[in-house]
């Protein structure tokens, strides 16, 4: 008999883990805020009525953006039950991380995940992907892990929640930034590539897509971001300062 799992927040990523993950559990859906029958009938999914019905899962999946994560965990923690392991994958672990753990019951197993990855990136597969594990409470890692490793084969990097949020301070607080200025910018086609600016656009078109709500919560949400704002734009400002000078 497959685990029952339930998600919680069908936004773009949402139903891009549906997608990976209903081959393997009993899955049901819950958004107040969307609409989900087409993507229960697409992938054979059931849609819960209320959050209580959607906390009753053996594995529950928080996909919401941060600042809904501790409404959603107070709304569930009294529905939980000894044995339930809760996750989120929120693009930053501190907060969410804090959160869980002060706000869900102690008999629950805390796991916070990042998917170094998304339906852009990962449109065309996800087989070596990289995604991140903060192990918050419980012998579930391992589990997990082998999950994740043998069945969806994506690599798994071990971490705690300060160790994430100071790496994705540059990895995507830098890169959606670069990638958010070149957009503003408007720049023409171009015809006459060299391999560093085609890598350059690529990186640009990744993120492109993004909401608004996305990248305000990656410049946002993570504590460690602040300073690498203030490296970047202080070292723009020194090359034209040196550019002015030569």
């Amino acid at each position: 008999m497959l685990q029952s799992l339930s998600i919680i927040g069908i936004g773009a990523f949402g139903e891009f883990m549906l997608r990976h993950l209903a081959p393997f559990f009993t899955i049901t859906v819950f958004d107040p805020f969307a609409d989900t029958s087409t993507i229960c009938n697409t992938y054979n999914v059931q849609n819960a009525a209320t959050i209580t019905q959607a906390a009753q899962s053996d594995i529950i999946i928080i996909a919401t953006p941060v600042k809904t994560i501790h409404q959603i965990c107070k709304d569930i923690a009294p529905h939980l039950s000894e044995g339930q392991l809760v996750m989120d994958v929120a693009s930053v672990k501190s907060q969410p991380a804090e959160t869980m753990q002060a706000t869900l019951p102690d008999y629950v197993d805390l796991i916070g995940l990042h998917p170094l990855f998304g339906p852009q990136s990962g449109k065309y597969g996800i087989h070596n992907q990289n995604i991140a594990l903060v192990n918050l409470r419980g012998q579930r890692a391992s589990g997990v892990t082998q999950f994740l490793e043998g069945t969806l084969h994506l690599n798994v990097i071990p971490c705690t929640a300060a160790e994430h949020d100071q790496q994705m301070a540059y990895v995507q607080g830098l890169t959606h930034m670069i990638g958010r200025i070149m957009r503003m910018m408007d720049i023409p086609e171009i015809t006459q590539e060299t391999k560093t600016f085609s890598l350059l656009r690529q990186m640009s078109d990744l993120v492109k897509n993004d909401s608004d709500a996305l990248f305000k919560a990656i410049q946002t949400d993570n504590p460690y971001v602040e300073n690498t704002k203030e490296q970047f734009f202080t070292a723009v400002k020194d090359l034209e300062d040196s550019l002015k000078e030569s």
